[in-house]
């Protein structure tokens, strides 16, 4: 759950920390041999050690920056023989935690794997290493006529093999599609320090598997990327911004149905953003402007590439006669030059950091059907509207992503659980996706299976079992990827003291069972009654140390909400037990109290 630092601790605490190593000096001296290039101090650690927007903090003490494949794969055997943990890390520019340490795992920068290897200036294909700056890539591949098919906001900071990990999104997505199409191959180094050479430049490539789509989108938990092959399209001669203002979201749906039939091909971006946000940013930049004279509800803004500048503004001013005369858009305006272009397009890439700017920022990156884009931000403002939050919305109008996001000028626990798990079971319920580019990281694996089925999250167990059985990679992240051999070893506890664990939640003490969904020795869960409802009087083999910690988040988590929440469903449920007691059977159980 995405909770302010402090919260954000007990989180942290709540997720137990796995069965590997402690890393000692012997470690570091051996991994100085392999990679000299290392951080120990720990005011240089501390920046890794957190993600830009300080929600999400480990206490790793230990940063290797390798400069070369080899390097990586000799840390890698080394980690993985030693059962150490590891975390990759590009530009650090997430918004999940992705990237970030969740205890004391190892981080892996690949800042220094910046070189660019190659450009074929006839298919406009590009070879480099995963640390190379994504905007510098761009700069790189404009010298010969050529652009990155993609476009973010942190262009500046965040690194090629991050975005290949996250399959980051964009605003050139309508245009040029995804990562998964555009990089043609990779190259990995694996758990074991197996070097996966999948570093193919051809476009064509029909001999088996396509392995290398495995390790995009994955976060860092199958292997880490440490070079890539991305085909780059032809840089238009001719860019065209202009922006719409709609008096409603029907009329943003058709003011986009237009332009995909009216501009066609030159058609490269399709953002959208509410008043909200307009007003955000323009509050935080007072010398800005109003862009349009008339203010609207929403705002369309298009962006349009291609080769003929004249004939591009003459389709993109017929658009936009077109949709004025219709009554689709109240009011509208062109840019007349570059300076212009890039004011407009950055009203749309500046709200995150006004967002940012104006107190504390729940972020939710959603995949919804266009029909239900803005009813989410309406339902959402609706249940939270005897709370102090401004809540905005923007995002990808092109691919049906948004961006919805809640401002508070503090954290506020009340905020946090009208929210989660509200959105993504709104979003669930309509077929859409929790994470639409930023990824699961730390803030979302508990809710993974409100995307995918069981098969396939049992499936993405299976895989990463197979790469990286020991679980060394970016643990934590993707709860589907976690297996009982990352958790500590367990030890016997006895009924007493299982008891004494139990009857301390505040729950308890109301004479109110938890549904934790606990599994005995002796039976199934599916075969225990309400009835069973007493401690089997054999001894329990649990882990004491994740009992511990659920003890801490459970006091935490009723302690806001006392009897209030309790619901008739949970005063039925008996506490069942388990084996092996699982915080995700505990974060189901928490769930279900919003």
């Amino acid at each position: 759950m995405m909770w302010q630092p402090a919260r954000r601790a007990l989180s942290t605490v709540g997720i137990p920390r796995g069965a590997f190593a402690k890393l000692q000096d012997a470690d570091v001296a051996h991994l100085r041999t392999v990679c000299p290039s290392v951080l120990t101090d720990p005011a240089d650690i501390a920046p890794l050690n957190s993600d830009w927007l300080n929600k999400f903090h480990g206490h790793s003490k230990l940063v290797l920056r390798p400069k070369s494949t080899e390097e990586v794969a000799a840390v890698l055997k080394y980690c993985n023989d030693k059962k150490l943990a590891v975390v990759p890390q590009g530009g650090n520019t997430g918004l999940v935690g992705g990237s970030v340490p969740v205890h004391d795992e190892i981080i892996l920068s690949l800042t220094q794997l910046n070189k660019i290897e190659a450009f074929d200036a006839v298919s406009g294909i590009i070879v480099c290493q995963a640390g190379c700056v994504l905007e510098s890539l761009d700069a790189y591949a404009g010298k010969f006529g050529y652009l990155m098919p993609l476009d973010l906001g942190a262009k500046g900071t965040c690194q090629i093999g991050g975005n290949a990990a996250t399959n980051a999104g964009g605003l050139r997505l309508l245009r040029y599609g995804s990562l998964h199409g555009s990089i043609l191959g990779l190259e990995a180094v694996l758990a074991d320090g197996t070097i996966l050479d999948c570093l193919s430049t051809m476009r064509k490539d029909n001999t088996g598997y396509d392995l290398k789509q495995l390790f995009i989108g994955s976060e860092g938990t199958l292997g880490v990327i440490t070079k890539l092959s991305v085909l780059t399209p032809p840089r238009s001669s001719a860019r065209n911004v202009a922006l719409l203002g709609c008096a409603s979201f029907k009329r943003v749906k058709r003011a986009f149905v237009e332009a995909r039939r009216h501009l066609g091909e030159i058609l490269s971006a399709v953002e959208f953003l509410d008043r909200q946000s307009l007003d955000l940013v323009l509050s935080q930049q007072p010398s800005l402007q109003d862009p349009l004279g008339t203010a609207c509800p929403f705002y369309v803004l298009l962006e349009t590439s291609g080769s003929n500048a004249a004939h591009d503004m003459e389709k993109l001013e017929g658009y936009l006669e077109q949709v004025m005369a219709s009554g689709t858009a109240v009011d509208g305006t062109v840019a007349q030059d570059a300076a212009q272009a890039n004011k407009l397009f950055g009203i749309r890439e500046d709200v995150p950091l006004a967002l940012t700017a104006a107190g504390y920022v729940y972020k939710y990156d959603l995949s919804v059907p266009i029909d239900e884009y803005y009813a989410i931000v309406n339902d959402t403002r609706a249940r939270l509207a005897h709370l102090n939050a401004n809540v905005v919305a923007y995002g990808h109008l092109g691919d049906f992503n948004i961006h919805l996001n809640v401002s508070t000028p503090a954290y506020d626990d009340a905020v946090q659980e009208a929210l989660e798990p509200f959105l993504f079971n709104w979003t669930a319920q309509r077929r859409g996706s929790i994470s639409a580019e930023h990824g699961i990281g730390t803030h979302k694996p508990q809710f993974l299976h409100l995307s995918k089925s069981p098969e396939a999250i049992r499936l993405m167990r299976a895989m990463k079992m197979a790469l990286d059985p020991n679980g060394i990679l970016n643990p934590y992240k993707k709860k589907a990827h976690e297996s009982q051999s990352q958790l500590e070893e367990p030890k016997t506890m006895d009924e007493a003291e299982f008891s004494r664990l139990l009857s301390q939640f505040p729950v308890a003490r109301q004479g109110t069972y938890c549904r934790i969904a606990y599994k005995t020795n002796a039976a199934p869960a599916s075969s225990i009654t309400e009835e069973a409802a007493d401690v089997p009087s054999k001894k329990v083999k649990t882990d004491v140390s994740l009992l511990s910690a659920v003890e801490s988040f459970l006091q935490e988590y009723f302690s806001a909400t006392e009897n209030k929440r309790i619901s008739a469903e949970f005063e039925k449920a008996h506490a069942k037990f388990v084996s092996q007691l699982c915080l995700e059977d505990v974060e189901d159980m928490c769930r279900q109290f919003q």
